[in-house]
């Protein structure tokens, strides 16, 4: 394959033997197409680095939570007599032990 070899498009086989040459002609601007059996299965294309994200902005989803009642925060997961019985090894307790 000639550095200034117009051809656009290689089948799988001269893909793989001249691969490094590819990456450097698609790094170039050009897009390369690969074949399998003739027919057009997969493009190299230069790569493109996404734009840069916007900085985050703290308390930007504040608004989400002003329906939220605080009290919701502070309730008790368990009832004294699960917690009880959790404390006491009954609950673990299967009477195997």
């Amino acid at each position: 394959m000639a550095e200034s070899d117009p051809q656009k498009t290689f089948n799988v086989h001269d893909a793989k033997t001249h691969l490094s040459k590819l990456i450097d002609r698609a790094h170039g601007g050009e897009e390369i197409v690969l074949a399998k059996a003739g027919e057009p299965w997969a493009k190299i294309v230069p790569y493109e680095p996404a734009p840069p994200l916007p900085p985050r902005k703290p308390g930007r989803f504040a608004h989400l939570l002003k329906d939220v009642p605080s009290d919701i925060w502070f309730e008790p997961a368990f009832t004294d007599e699960e917690l009880d019985a959790f404390e006491s090894d009954k609950f673990l307790s299967d009477g195997s032990a």
